[in-house]
Formats: structure tokens, sequence, C-alpha cells
């Protein structure tokens, strides 16, 4: 996948906030927080699953464009995987002088990294000049990376295409897609690729050893023989080619970039993103498309994608990262093998990034983007103001003071750019991430959209404005204290959640080394930041601050304002141009040439569908079921009660952090109160108490804490009909601090004041703007929520407070705000009285003994602090929406298809093989029918072992019909299944890699509470794993029955163009009840 550069909506990306690492992937995402900084330059990671999404959030824009299908994932009964922060060691081994020279390496430098307690080596290969950075510590999360540049001359989309291909087979594994082999059958913690606008990075890691070997050795291949640079159908089926089934129909353009970009280019935030990245940089390579303009991919040839791999997948320009508690020496060893086979080419020379030269005059440019035909159009205009900062890289004091400046503006709610934006009501959310510096050279970016056609310059001004008044007066105190505690905070607590740190640190460190400078810097944040602490105190905040931004924003005339105007007809005008070039080309050619063309695409199709040889796929290094732990990892768990509430306790080591989690129980809310949940979650945190404005809560909160968010918690469990449905706080800090956490929380749950109008109308603004963001670029989730809803009583209350149903309601609570306020604001009062009570109540604590003991005495004061009054009585929620076909219309180049059934209602009775069979056919029926002939970006399917709900889902997915019939197909595909045992050992092996999820030891303690709440004990666990691993074909066949189910009883929620829908409609009358939605 592409990295889109500048597709930003959250601060902040700079070399000091790469280090903030995203947040857990967990069942939930917060609806509202205040925590670390929102990072866009590390990858949102999208591995072999996404969580299955039960709370009103949001999704994240996903930053980089991953090779890997979207999927979600259900929350596992089974035991993830939590990996210790280890202690501080010198003991690492260490790489003999004499035995790296044998090796062909000579070493260039070597420094002890406290920071990340590593001992971090620089090595380069003789013959190649390829480098090599050696990481070694005590992580048994071992990462492996080997990295590009690749600097594209126009928008054909080479190095997105490329990277695709390059894992598509290559001379030691010689079969269709080795990269999925390894997705079914291994252990790795992370495996995918992504494309930057000037580099390409091929990562994984493992906590096993002989797998991890086995994914650097696959990936070696790939990226230095593939299959690709020989095999003209790859190039076809991963980038672009003509299709024709049939000589009398028209001729269309298949291919996975393709349909992966049309999909990005459907939606206005990338469109944003590009034109202003393309407008800062328009004479380097940064000014075209490194993931490629589905207007100008089919222009590509296959000898120019050819004669890229020779000039760039080369030693010579690439760099290497390992890191990790595995062997230095069999680090070398392995890629002496590889790199002994080339010599020294010009590559490095060949792919420098040269600098964008400064303009001296301001640059203005209009887009117009695809919207739909309802509303105000005069109200959706987009205007984002981009200043590029600098004619060459900044040092690194410079970047980290930059950074703390760019959170201090648009970091939390609080901040105040960001605060005066949004309350300007000018707009409906923020666009532009603040300070991007990933590229070569850094760039700040700012502006809104839902903005009104006359109100363009005033956000100008406004910005401007705003920028000027700071600089002149700078920030406050305690402002300047909580950035200060939140980044520190962050840096040493160095949480990844699911994400490798080895991977952080290696993005971290790419980031300066592929522009030919220290490697070794990125990764130093303490003197820096005690220089920048020490100028702050010795010159004041104001004489650190203000002169960056007259000098880099203020004063800057290398500014490019983009405006982004509305276009109803921009969609179905854009598919004629496609048709008539499609026309064109058919017109072009002679009968003898169309039936040529037709028996091409029959015969890329059946290369496709026909699967690899026994022999080929024995080629892929695998483990064996005795590598396997026959038990799932136990998570320390101490049920307590204090003062009759119940507490749970997770001794773990967490580096002197408590992490808590205080759960509230929603089950007497009533159900027409449901929808306001997310905002009253929002509200908690950004509207202020009786003493304290919420700047100054928010304040307080980043000063003594580590982040506090709240959001809802809603899962089917099995076999009851009342969902399990909460409200979560979850909040962190350093032991010195445990006492002010639960304070803060007590506040935040009881002395809030639900008063301030116009900014509730701001939360409702924006949470509309992001609904309808999501319906563009996460349809599959919106889908799966309306299907959910369909299906189960858990499903219809995360759709009421993140689906569809949401968005409907927000539409319709934004005009209530003004004129039924009274109600609104003591609908907010009802839901605390509702939820927030001593009866019910959960906390889950998760730190060292020492620590677990300190916090008793705290707990005590808080539970006694919380309201005693019985609530209201419980309600039944035993609701649904019809069960009928639905298709929600927007305005897409590319379609989200959904269908689903509950399977236990059919028959099925759970068994452990039912992981294995479901990452089967994802892997295999679906992978190959969706994406590979099908064309989609991503197909796959999900079991939801709670409810008991089956789906199937597609995503970026050009078919509509076709795509139904092959999940239709899914019982006939096991029918007629025959497996040997490597396969099946492969895809126990994978499914264990699953169940097994690398986690820190807070998203451990995390999980286990929420076995806990859904009543999943360690017999279960274990009598589950055992199913796993004696999974056999006669469990395939079984399942065979459950598949015919969907197809028979399914329902179907399609998120698709008009024009697809209407195709859909006319060729099966009255299949879809249709829903615009934009």
């Amino acid at each position: 996948m592409e990295r889109a550069a500048l597709v930003r909506c959250l601060p902040c990306s700079s070399v000091l906030c790469r280090r903030y690492l995203h947040s857990h992937s967990h069942l939930c995402r917060p609806s509202s927080s205040i925590s670390i900084i929102p990072s866009l330059s590390l990858p949102t990671i999208r591995p072999l699953c996404l969580p299955r999404r039960r709370s009103s959030s949001s999704s994240r824009l996903l930053p980089l464009y991953f090779r890997t299908t979207i999927n979600r994932k259900h929350f596992s009964s089974l035991a993830p995987r939590a990996v210790l922060s280890p202690s501080p060691s010198s003991g690492f081994a260490e790489v003999n002088d004499e035995v790296a020279l044998k090796l062909g390496f000579e070493k260039v430098s070597e420094e002890f990294i406290p920071e990340c307690k590593s001992k971090a080596v620089l090595f380069r290969h003789i013959k190649t000049g390829a480098q090599v950075m050696s990481v070694s510590n005590d992580d048994d999360n071992k990462v492996f990376g080997i990295v590009f540049r690749t600097p594209p001359k126009d928008s054909t989309g080479i190095p997105h295409i490329l990277e695709h291909s390059v894992l598509c087979g290559s001379r030691k594994y010689p079969l269709k897609e080795p990269f999925v082999e390894l997705l079914k059958g291994s252990l790795h913690t992370f495996l995918n690729a992504f494309t930057y606008p000037d580099r390409t990075c091929y990562p994984v890691a493992s906590t096993n050893a002989k797998d991890f070997y086995n994914l650097v050795d696959v990936y070696l291949d790939a990226v230095f023989f593939p299959r690709c640079v020989e095999d003209f159908q790859i190039f076809q089926q991963e980038g672009w080619h003509f299709e024709l089934n049939d000589p009398s129909e028209d001729i269309t353009y298949k291919g996975v970039v393709f349909n992966e970009m049309k999909g990005v280019y459907s939606q206005p935030d990338n469109i944003l993103g590009r034109a202003a990245q393309q407008a800062l940089f328009p004479d380097t390579t940064y000014g075209v498309d490194s993931g490629g303009d589905p207007r100008v991919i089919p222009k590509l040839t296959f000898e120019e994608f050819k004669e890229f791999h020779r000039k760039y997948y080369h030693p010579s320009n690439s760099r290497i990262w390992f890191y990790g508690d595995d062997d230095p020496n069999e680090r070398l060893r392995i890629l002496s093998e590889y790199l002994d086979l080339f010599d020294s080419s010009l590559a490095s020379h060949e792919s420098r990034v040269e600098p964008q030269t400064l303009f001296s005059k301001p640059v203005r440019i209009v887009e117009t983007y695809p919207a739909g035909e309802g509303g105000d159009l005069k109200k959706k205009h987009m205007v984002c103001l981009n200043w590029l900062l600098s004619d060459k890289p900044l040092d690194l004091e410079t970047e980290l003071t930059l950074g703390f400046l760019n959170h201090l503006l648009l970091g939390t709610p609080a901040s105040p750019l960001r605060k005066i934006l949004l309350e300007s009501r000018l707009g409906d959310a923020i666009v532009g991430g603040g300070v991007e510096d990933e590229l070569l050279q850094p760039q700040f970016s700012i502006g809104m959209k839902g903005v009104s056609e006359d109100d363009i310059h005033k956000v100008e001004e406004l910005v401007t404005s705003t920028l000027k008044k700071l600089a002149e007066e700078g920030f406050d105190t305690d402002a300047i204290e909580a950035s200060m505690n939140t980044i520190e905070f962050s840096l040493r607590e160095n949480n990844t959640g699911s994400f490798p740190r080895g991977l952080s640190l290696m993005l971290q460190s790419i980031g300066k080394w592929i522009y030919d400078m220290n490697p070794f810097e990125p990764l130093k944040y303490e003197k820096p930041l005690q220089d920048l602490k020490s100028r702050i105190a010795k010159e004041g905040s104001k004489s650190v601050f203000s002169p960056l931004i007259e000098k880099f924003i203020l004063n800057n005339p290398h500014q490019v304002t983009v405006e982004m105007q509305p276009d109803p007809e921009k969609a179905a005008r854009d598919e004629v141009a496609e048709k008539q070039i499609l026309q064109k080309v058919k017109a072009s050619m002679t009968t003898e040439d169309l039936a040529e063309l037709a028996r091409a695409t029959h015969e890329l199709r059946l290369k496709q569908e026909t699967p690899d040889p026994p022999e080929a796929l024995k080629t892929v290094p695998s483990l064996s079921l005795q590598d396997i732990p026959k038990e799932p990892i136990r998570v320390p768990t101490e049920v307590g009660d204090i003062n009759g509430v119940k507490v749970l306790q997770h001794d773990l080591f967490t580096n002197d952090v408590l992490y808590t989690e205080i759960v509230f129980n929603m089950k007497s809310l009533k159900q027409e109160l449901l929808p306001l949940v997310p905002l009253f979650c929002q509200s908690l945190l950004e509207m202020g108490t009786k003493d304290l404005t919420f700047v100054q809560l928010n304040q307080l909160i980043g000063r003594k804490t580590g982040g506090i968010s709240v959001y809802p918690f809603t899962s089917s469990v099995r076999g009851k009909e009342d969902p399990c449905s909460h409200m979560v706080i979850r909040g962190k800090a350093m032991a010195g601090h445990i006492e002010d956490l639960y304070d803060l929380v007590n506040s935040v749950l009881q002395d809030v004041q639900f008063t301030d109008q116009q900014r509730f109308k701001q939360f409702v603004s924006q949470s509309r703007a992001r609904m309808e963001n999501r319906l563009r670029g996460s349809g599959h989730g919106i889908a799966a929520a309306r299907m959910d809803a369909k299906l189960n009583a858990a499903g219809w209350m995360s759709e009421k407070m993140g689906g569809l149903s949401y968005l409907e309601f927000l539409r319709t609570l934004e005009e209530r705000v003004d004129q039924d306020w009274a109600d609104i604001s003591s609908s907010l009062e009802e839901i605390r009285k509702s939820i927030f009570s001593k009866q019910g109540c959960l906390i889950n604590v998760t730190a060292d003994r020492k620590n677990l003991a300190k916090t008793e005495k705290v707990l005590s004061k808080f539970v006694d602090l919380l309201p005693t009054s019985s609530p209201i009585a419980t309600t039944t929620w035993n609701v649904r929406l019809p069960l009928t076909n639905e298709a929600i219309v927007i305005p897409t180049q590319v379609n989200y298809i959904g269908k689903a059934a509950n399977i236990y209602d059919t028959g099925y009775r759970l068994n452990g093989s039912a992981y294995v069979i479901s990452k089967y056919i994802s892997n295999t029926w679906l992978w190959d029918r969706v994406r590979v002939s099908g064309g989609a970006y991503g197909g796959f399917c999900d079991f939801d072992t709670h409810s008991g709900v089956f789906s199937f889902l597609s995503y970026r997915d050009p078919n509509l019909l076709k795509t139904l019939d092959v999940y239709d197909g899914t019982g006939d595909f096991l029918r007629e299944l025959q497996i040997d045992d490597d396969t099946l050992t492969k895809a126990i092996i994978g499914t264990i890699g699953d169940v097994d999820a690398y986690q820190l030891p807070d998203a451990k303690g995390y999980s286990s509470m929420l076995r806990y709440l859904l009543g999943i004990t360690e017999e279960e666990r274990q009598r589950r794993r055992e199913e796993i691993l004696s999974t056999s074909l006669k469990d395939f066949k079984i399942f065979m029955d459950a598949m015919e189910a969907v197809k028979d009883k399914g329902v179907v929620v399609a998120v698709a163009s008009p024009e697809d829908v209407d195709t859909a409609n006319k060729d099966r009358p009255d299949f879809f009840q249709v829903k615009k939605a934009l």
C-alpha cells in the first residue's frame, strides 16, 4: 500500500511525535480521549484482522496503504500473548569485527541507545554498499525491515504496484503468493509492506526465532528475485489490465492497485492531501502520486515496471534493519547469502530525492471533489493552508521544538489553534495535521471542512490572526507544562500497542537514514528533550516558540492554499470519461484483437483461480505443531472487593506506570438516550466543571496523567439474549500520580457540567463530519455494523452509537441543539445518573505488585465517592433493525459489500475449529475470488463467536452482485475442498498466531478484563485451543452447512455507488432497499 503523506486529520506527526505510538487497537476505540499525541507518521496497522468496532468513535485515517487485505477481528476468547518491557541489560550478543569482515561487512559505527535500552551497530556491506542497522536488546518481538528509496517520476503508481507485485512469488518460492502463505501459517506479529512518496518498506516481526528467520528469507528473496519482472500476468493482476469476458461486452479496467486508488480518490480528505502535497512540491518527486492516480495508472507499461525494479531494488539502494534478542551474527550471515550475489550499482545516487526550491510568493489552487446531491452544497467546501517550512532538512533540536509547538497548537481539544477554529463555527471539522516532517522537507498544514463558500477567506484569516496572536502573546504556563508531561510520559512509556516497538524505531530511524543522515539520532530523545526544557526554563516559552511561528509560518512565502469545492456531478463524469476511453480502445480493435483479449482475460482468471501445486507450497518454510505451546498464556488476575466494588488486579511489570479501567453497567439506560452516549463521553472530557473550564481540565489531565478516555463497550454474550454493555473510563499515570489520576476520574464523572450549548453543537458537527468521512473511507465497517444491527441486540446498540443510524441521529440533533438545548442537557444529566453508580461498578488495575498495593487505599477513597443511589430499572435490549437487504448509496467509484447471518440460529455449535476455518476461507477462497480475480482491494470473512454472526465483507470492490455470488459459493468451496496435512498444519499455526497476538502489559490486563465481563473462563480458553490444534478436514465439511445457511438466510448490506445499485436492482428486481446517505 501507498503512503498518503499529507492525508492528515489530527496532529501531529513530527519527528518527536513519531515516538508517540498508537494506542492499542482494542475492541472499542475511545469516543473521546485526552491521551498521547496522535501521530500519523506511524502506520495505522492493519494486520490480518481489524478489531470489531463496538464504539461510537470514527475510525482513524489510514496513513499508509498496506498490502494486506482489510479484515475485522472478533474479540478472541483465547489468550493474547503479553510481552513485558525488559529490564536494562548490557549483556547483548555482539558481532566480532573479524566475523563481520568474513561475512563481507565492515562496521561503520556503534552506540548504546539508553532510550530504547539497545546496542545499535551500523554495518556496510563492502561489495554493494548496502547499509545495515543491527539493534540488539532483550525484546523478543524481533523485527526485520528492508527499505528502498523509490522516487517516482509520474503518477502511474509504479512504486505501489511493485510493492504489491514482488510478494507474488520469487526465485526460491515459485508460487502465486508466498505472502498469503505466510499470512496463513506463521506466528508473525507483523507482516506487511507499504509505500511512501519516496520509499518502499518491507517489514516483518515475530517472537519465534525460527518463524522470524523464515519470514526474513521469504521477504529477501521476494524483493531481490521476484517473478513479477518476468510474469506479465502478475503486473496485470496487481496493477491494471483490460478485462473482456466476451467480445460482445464492454471492456473494463481491472487491477488491485487500480481499484484501491479509485477508493482513495473517492475520499475528499485524500484528494485534499494529494493536492496540497503536489502543489507544495511541484518540482520534485513529491509532485506526483507514488500510489497512482487511477486516470494515469493505465499508462504504465510492463517495460517501465521492470526497469523501475532493476534500477531501485538493488542492495546499493537499500537500508536494512534488524532489531530484537536474536543473534546478530546470524543476521549478517543471512544477509550475506543475498547481498554477495550483487555488485555495486549507482542506484543510491540515481534515487536521491532533490529538495524543492522555496517559492517567492504564495500559491492558491482550487480542486473539486465528488459530493452527493443532498444538503446545501454551498456549506460543503474545504480549505487548507499549507507551508513548506524549509529548503532543507531541519536539525533534530529544531524538529523536536516544532513537534512540541505543534502539540501546543493542535494536540488536544484545549489547544488554542484547534479550539479557536472549532469554536468559530466556520466549519465542521479540522483538516490538515499540523507539522509533518516525514519527507525530506517539513510542512505545516491546517484548515477546515464543512465550510460555507462565503466563509472560505474567513477561515484563512482566522488561522493567520490566531497564529499572529500566539506569536505575540505566547502560550499559557499550564499549557506548556501539560504538553511537556504528555510528551515526556509518552516517550518514557514507549507504548506501541500491538505495533512492534522495533518497527516503530525503524520508521523513526528511516525518516533520516533514507536521506543519508545519521540513523542513530532519531532514536535519542533524552538530550534534546532536556535541552528544550532548559531553554524554556531559561529563556521563557515565548522566546522559544514565537520565533518559530514567525519564521516558518507567518513570514514564509512558500504557502499553498487549497480550496476544495463539492461537485455532485464529478463521480458520474469520471465514470463517463473512463467508459469513453474504454469505448475508444474497443473501437480501435479488430475482431481478432477482441477475441485475443477475451482469451487473455480467461487465461488470467484461470491462473488466478487455480491452486498452487503441493510441491510449490512446500517451498515456503513453516513451523510444526510441536513448535506451538499447548496451553494459552495465563494472565495473572486477582479478583477482590473494595468497599462493595469488584476489583481485578494484574501483577505485571509496567515500568512504574499504572493502567486502570473503571467500568459501569449501561443496562439501566433508556433506549432513546443511547445515540447520545458518544457525545456524552466527549462532553465529560471537553466541557469543564463548576471550578474548571474545559481548557483547565484538559491541562490538568495532561500535567498529572498519561491520559484519560471514555467510551462505550458493547458485545453479545454467547448463550445469552441480553448484550454486555458498559461505559469504560480508561486512564494511566506514573506511580507518583496515582491519586491524582483517580481524583481526576472522579471529577470527570461527577463534576462536569453539561451547560455549554455551543461546545456541544461543535461536538455534533465534528461527529457528523467524521461519520460522513467514515462512510466514504470505511464503508465495510458501516455495512458490518448495519448487518449486526439486523441480527443481534449488541449490534443494534453499536449501530445506534456508531453506524448509519447514528449519522442520521446527528443530522437531526444538529438542528435540535438550538431549539431544544434544555432537553438535551437534561438528557445528558440523565445518562450520568443512569450509569455512574457504585452498584455494578468494576475496577481493573494493571501494575506491579508494589504499585497495586499502593493503589488500594486510593481506590477505597475513590469508591466511597461514587454515587450509591440505585439506578433506574434495567432496560431490555431485545431490538433489531428490519431483516432486509439494504444499499447505502454514496458518491464513490468502488463498493463495500457485506452479507451475514447468525449461524447459531441455524444450528451451528461453536468449536475452536471455526477460528481455523474462517481464517482459511478469507486467505484462500475470498482472497483469490474477491481480491485477486475480482479486483477488489480486500475480501474477507469474520465470525463473531459471541453473537454467532458470520459475515462476509469486501473493501474497495469494483463489483457488487459478482462478489455476492462468490460469498454464496463458499459452501461449494468447502464441499469440494481437499486439504493435505501440511496445508492444515499451516492453517492451524496461523490461527494460533492470531490467538496468541502480541500484547504489552496494559493490553494484557485490559483483555483479561474483557474476558471477565464476557464470562470466558480459563477452562474454555484451554478447550478452544485444543479444538484449534485438533482441527481436521471433517470440521471443514461440518462447517459447510453453516455457510449454506448464510447463503440462504443471510442479509445483505452494501455501501455502493448509485449506478452499481441501479444495475443490481435491474438484474435482480427489488433486491436492495435503497438508502441515500450522502
